[in-house]
Formats: C-alpha cells, sequence, structure tokens
C-alpha cells in the first residue's frame, strides 16, 4: 500500500469529526510547508504526523497527534518560543501544544506567526528546494482503541 493510502487508512480509525479535524490540519501543514518531510507514527496512543527537514525525527519542527477524543497540534521545539499570550500548553523542557477546535485554528494569527517562529527558529531548517514527501516511520503492533471505549467504527 502507498504511503497516503496508508495514512488515510489511520485517520479512518477515528471518529469522522476527529478524523477531520486531523486530515484538515496535515493538508493545511502540507500545503504550507511543501518541502517538510512528513513522518507517521501509528503509535500505541496516537496517530502522529510530524514535519521535519528530514527523516530524523529529533528534527521534526511540527506535529499533529490524533487522540480518540481531540486533536493536539504540537511544537516540538517550543521552549524558545515567544508566547506572549501563554497559549501553548505544557510544563516540560521542550515541547508545547494547543487542542485544535478545528484545523482552522491554524490559520488564527497568532497560532499561524507561531508556526512560522518555529520553521525559521528551527535547529534545523526546512530545505527550501527539495520537494517534500510522506514517509510512514512505524506502525505499532498493540494500540489503544482509535475511538472513545464503548464507541465501534461500524455503523449500528
Amino acid at each position: 500500500m502507498d504511503p497516503e493510502a496508508q495514512l488515510e487508512t489511520f485517520l479512518e480509525r477515528y471518529r469522522p469529526e476527529i478524523a477531520a479535524i486531523g486530515r484538515d490540519a496535515i493538508a493545511r501543514l502540507r500545503a504550507r510547508l511543501p518541502e517538510a518531510v512528513v513522518l507517521v507514527y501509528d503509535n500505541y496512543n496516537a496517530l502522529a504526523v510530524g514535519f521535519a527537514p528530514s527523516e530524523k525525527a529529533s528534527q521534526a519542527i511540527l506535529s499533529v497527534a490524533l487522540y480518540p477524543r481531540w486533536v493536539n497540534f504540537f511544537f516540538l521545539q517550543g521552549h524558545t518560543l515567544d508566547d506572549p499570550d501563554k497559549r501553548l500548553k505544557w510544563s516540560g523542557k521542550v515541547v508545547r501544544h494547543i487542542t485544535l477546535a478545528s484545523a482552522d485554528d491554524l490559520d488564527n494569527p497568532y497560532i499561524s506567526a507561531l508556526i512560522d517562529q518555529a520553521v525559521t527558529t528551527a535547529k534545523v531548517p526546512l530545505n527550501g528546494t527539495a520537494p517534500g514527501r510522506l514517509v510512514i516511520k512505524s506502525v505499532s503492533a498493540k494500540q489503544r482503541p482509535r475511538r472513545p471505549e464503548g464507541e465501534s467504527a461500524l455503523p449500528l
């Protein structure tokens, strides 16, 4: 299966509204950062889609992560971002995030400015001349359910 089709099968396991936010957020970021290598991890806890200058996960700048009830947008080098309104969450030393109510949140001027800042201050910059690509990095054999407990992916 090609990577695009495989990503779609990962997304389809989520509730339609969660999948839609994730799908739209990923599409917007791919359009905004066409040179990024898009790294897909179908992990135990979540589906994580990172945007990086290479296939090295340690160089990723941004990511979208889908959970059964919400979608988070991560600034993977977010500890240095200027966030005067304190919209970014997390108390860790490096990563910051927001929870997306919709993919439109990425177009909010404040969040858009944080994205620009994250890209321009990244430890390893995106390569503006190379086209991006989608890479399925890992698929965990064991995973938590992708829908809230008691919800089936199949119509009743």
